[in-house]
């Protein structure tokens, strides 16, 4: 009987499969059950839930790994969702294996949560700085032409190539996470890739001034006759300060984010009507 109840306790096998699973079921519900209490710790949950199942045969062992990853939770998708999503796998599958051959328990409920409480903000800032700082508006870059030429690939171009661009980054990193282990987290916050996050967010800077320098255009309609003489303030403009009205107006707006917040339907609400009273009197 004693050997019919280990076999039952012990815990299956976790693959690369279960862990792309795990990965896309909370890549697909990150937003859905998100709430202020817990954030995003339910999608976690969710997309491990398959996971806890094969690791805990026991109902109230399986309870406890569930209340264990449904505390408080939020990172980024792809970059802190991927790496912990199959950092937490890894982690999972030795805690259940100490329990299933009652050993001591070093893979305690403060390490697991505390490993990922460590990583979730650090892992949040590098996906933003690279996927919404800098790999979306190379996307975008590439997509304006078309949209400005009237197709509809300019709009559904960057939607789809960045969708998919996120989930099968997510699935690499959870993958490699979960082989990796817990060393996974020490190379994610190696000099190395520090330096590399830092290189891709300058060039993230450059891929917003190319398309703010390209694609907002503001030009003045102000003109002087003076001593018979015409003169144009735009063509003036243009040979002194090449763009310096897109540029007051993009940093106009980031002056508007830093003090009110990330605001963006105010932000195009009072910019329209500022350039619409400026339209109207004959300055732009």
């Amino acid at each position: 009987m004693s050997e019919m109840t280990e076999t039952t306790q012990a815990p299956e096998e976790i693959t690369k499969k279960d862990v792309t699973k795990a990965y896309l079921r909370w890549h697909f519900a990150n937003e859905i059950p998100h709430s202020f209490e817990r954030y995003l710790a339910p999608s976690l949950l969710y997309g491990m839930m398959p996971i806890l199942r094969k690791l805990y045969k026991d109902p109230e062992q399986l309870k406890a790994a569930y209340k264990r990853q449904l505390l408080f939770f939020n990172t980024q998708l792809s970059w802190g969702g991927g790496v912990i999503t199959g950092l937490m796998s890894s982690m999972e599958q030795q805690r259940a294996e100490e329990e299933s051959q009652n050993k001591e328990i070093m893979m305690q409920d403060d390490l697991m949560y505390n490993t990922k409480a460590g990583l979730m903000g650090a892992l949040a800032g590098i996906g933003d700085a690279i996927d919404s700082g800098t790999v979306q508006y190379i996307f975008i870059a590439i997509a304006v032409p078309w949209a400005q030429e009237g197709s509809a690939l300019g709009a559904i171009f960057p939607f789809v190539c960045f969708a998919l661009y996120q989930a099968i980054l997510g699935v690499f990193f959870a993958r490699q996470a979960f082989t990796m282990g817990r060393s996974a987290s020490g190379l994610m916050q190696s000099t190395g890739v520090q330096t590399a996050i830092e290189t891709l967010s300058v060039l993230g800077l450059f891929m917003m001034g190319i398309l703010a320098g390209n694609y907002v255009n503001v030009s003045s309609a102000l003109k002087f006759d003076i001593s018979g003489r015409e003169f144009v303030i735009q063509d003036i403009l243009d040979q002194i300060a090449p763009g310096i009205l897109p540029l007051a107006v993009v940093m106009g707006v980031y002056w508007f984010y830093t003090k009110k917040g990330l605001k963006v339907t105010q932000a195009l609400l009072l910019l329209t009507a500022i350039l619409i009273v400026l339209a109207a009197i004959g300055i732009l």
